[in-house]
């Protein structure tokens, strides 16, 4: 979303195993330590479209947008929320983080071969067509009469 890599509090709340509550608590505790590009709340239309994604009972569920943490944010979490499973935590998120960013970067490079040999198969296109039209040319029979070559009789 907004062309980050985001991780939706309750997903991390789960993660820690504390409570979404507690977890934002934490959060807001220390807000100095959370700037914009670590993490943000959802706009409305961004949550409406979230939760468009997800079954969920018209009773149940939350009633505000939820925050969004980014790498970042998610590496500050682990010095708000100070103990060994949020430690643990963190660490995995992190591999998870760098195993993203290793596939997006591999995701392009794949995408620029395939273009470069989509760009090399239209080259080679073009030179077998050549050839077929050489071939039929030297295949045709010679416009006009032609003479004969030899003895006469």
């Amino acid at each position: 979303m907004r062309n980050k890599k985001l991780m939706l509090d309750s997903d991390l709340a789960e993660m820690y195993g504390v409570p979404t509550k507690r977890l934002n608590e934490q959060v807001k505790r220390n807000s100095d330590r959370f700037p914009e590009d670590f993490m943000f709340q959802l706009k409305e239309d961004e949550w409406r479209n979230l939760k468009s994604q997800f079954a969920t009972s018209r009773w149940g569920g939350r009633r505000t947008p939820p925050y969004v943490f980014t790498e970042q944010g998610v590496a500050m979490l682990s010095s708000v929320l100070n103990s060994a499973q949020a430690i643990q935590v963190n660490i995995s998120i992190m591999r998870i983080f760098v195993k993203m960013r290793d596939w997006a970067m591999n995701y392009s490079d794949l995408q620029d071969k395939i273009h470069e040999l989509q760009q090399s198969e239209s080259d080679q296109n073009h030179h077998i067509a050549k050839i077929y039209q050489i071939i039929e040319e030297l295949l045709k029979p010679a416009l006009g009469e032609r003479k004969a070559i030899g003895f006469k009789k």
